[in-house]
């Protein structure tokens, strides 16, 4: 039975900032975040199935992603909970209350290993999550693979 990959794309904007950095960003700055998830499986073979020829719909991948990644870090400020910058998140909440304390400190590849924690748990036993790619700017990316772990 063939193996085939399936990719689907997502945007979303988020703000973050890393403490004690020691570049531009220390400061509270946002991105437009690309992220591309790519699943892998084999095809639905029964014509009786009303997924027949699937690995994944990709409403159903859509779905799991939007629930899991879009709906809680789009326009959300991430912090690390394990700084003094969950004192600036409590100062913020009030005023913007979406905000997410996060127990890393919230780099495109500390984000997109908790990215993949997420996604995986949600998927059909039949499928597995392949690989993310996360664009934090148009030239910069982290990727994350199931192989390398």
């Amino acid at each position: 039975m063939s193996k085939i990959r399936i990719t689907k794309h997502f945007d979303f904007e988020t703000a973050h900032a890393l403490y004690g950095y020691d570049g531009k960003c220390k400061n509270v700055h946002g991105h437009s975040y690309q992220l591309y998830v790519t699943v892998i499986g084999s095809p639905i073979e029964d014509a009786e199935h009303v997924k027949n020829g699937m690995v994944l719909d990709f409403g159903d991948l859509k779905k799991i992603v939007n629930e899991e990644i879009v709906d809680i870090f789009d326009h959300a400020t991430v912090l690390n909970e394990n700084s003094p910058h969950k004192e600036l998140a409590e100062k913020i909440r009030p005023h913007s209350p979406k905000v997410i304390l996060v127990d890393y400190q919230p780099t495109s590849e500390n984000m997109i290993i908790d990215f993949a924690k997420l996604i995986s748990a949600k998927l059909p036993e039949s499928v597995k999550l392949h690989s993310l790619k996360l664009y934090e700017t148009q030239n910069s990316y982290a990727e994350w693979y199931a192989s390398d772990q």
